[in-house]
């Protein structure tokens, strides 16, 4: 194993790409090797970038890789695709508009199924962010799959947090105001090419100047972009930055917390749950439960209390 993590940490892009793997598949390898990796993490500056569908997100990030490029930064890339229902693995769409990086030594990008998490990321995320982190990527760009605007566990994971929208979709600027808008520290109206951009740009604008910012003396910029034209992302890539040289000044290991206790969560919440169906399959509990849910017999709350009374009673017998 010592091989394997030597490798990962001199940017050995096979490697960590077998790391990745193993990270999805929750091996015994994956988390031994994360385990061993975890104090050589904490150096990149982890970029999020979600919003609704269409809104083109990967474009944005095809075009912020080449402006990270060209001042000398490695950068990573982490694109949560839905799965696939055949399969089960990542539609990856992502990736391939970012095909042309896909030379580049300097680049890592890799697309990962959501499996049906929920909040626009992937089970796995925090633990492809560290390896990403400890190959030495300077900048790592994690894009959600399109996501309504409740969904903020990006807020949690990311150092900047980056949301795009687009002039004239469905979702409506007021919908912002309860939801992700809340937890962005950049804004972002991309296609500005189409119809009622100035106007979107003034609306969220209007918006985050009524709002309790989730940073005091940062101000979110509203930025306009044509991510196909390349208009804009310049402007971007600085804000980016500036934001990092915001939170440097700040003390941006209240940023590093966040993002290690909600990888703690996570960690946790998937332990639970695979200790809690183990032990419920061991006393003959869950298959009940789960034929008296299909028939009716039992609501979903009523079956999760029972299932957590068993759990409890086991746990005590036990000690």
């Amino acid at each position: 194993m010592e091989e394997f993590i030597d490798a990962v940490l001199k940017g050995d892009v096979r490697a960590a790409a077998r790391l990745m793997r193993e990270i999805d598949d929750q091996t015994p390898l994956a988390r031994e090797t994360v385990r061993a990796l975890f104090r050589h993490t904490g150096n990149a500056h982890v970029v999020g970038i979600t919003g609704a569908p269409g809104t083109g997100k990967s474009t944005l990030v095809d075009r912020l890789i080449t402006v990270f490029r060209e001042k000398g930064m490695t950068v990573g890339v982490l694109a949560v695709d839905p799965t696939s229902p055949a399969t089960g693995g990542a539609i990856l769409g992502d990736r391939i508009r970012m095909q042309r990086h896909a030379t580049d030594p300097g680049v890592f990008i890799r697309s990962l199924a959501s499996r049906g998490h929920v909040g626009g990321l992937s089970r796995s995320i925090y633990d492809m962010v560290s390896v990403l982190d400890a190959m030495g990527k300077a900048i790592i760009l994690v894009e959600t799959v399109g996501v309504g605007q409740d969904a903020v566990e990006i807020a949690d994971l990311a150092d900047t947090h980056i949301l795009v929208v687009v002039p004239g979709t469905a979702d409506g600027i007021q919908a912002l105001k309860a939801g992700i808008l809340e937890s962005a520290v950049i804004c972002v109206v991309n296609k500005a090419d189409l119809e009622g951009a100035d106007r979107t740009a003034a609306d969220i604008n209007a918006l985050l100047a009524m709002r309790t910012g989730p940073q005091k003396g940062w101000q979110p910029p509203v930025l306009k972009t044509q991510a196909t034209k390349n208009t804009g992302v310049p402007a971007l890539a600085e804000a980016i930055f500036q934001h990092a040289n915001y939170l440097k000044r700040q003390g941006k290991e209240n940023a590093r917390s966040k993002r290690l206790r909600a990888s703690f969560f996570n960690a946790l919440q998937q332990m639970l749950l695979e200790e809690a169906v183990e032990r419920l399959n061991r006393e003959k509990k869950l298959e009940s439960l789960l034929a008296a849910l299909e028939k009716r017999r039992i609501d979903p709350f009523s079956a999760a209390q029972e299932a957590a009374a068993t759990l409890l009673a086991v746990k005590k017998g036990e000690s």
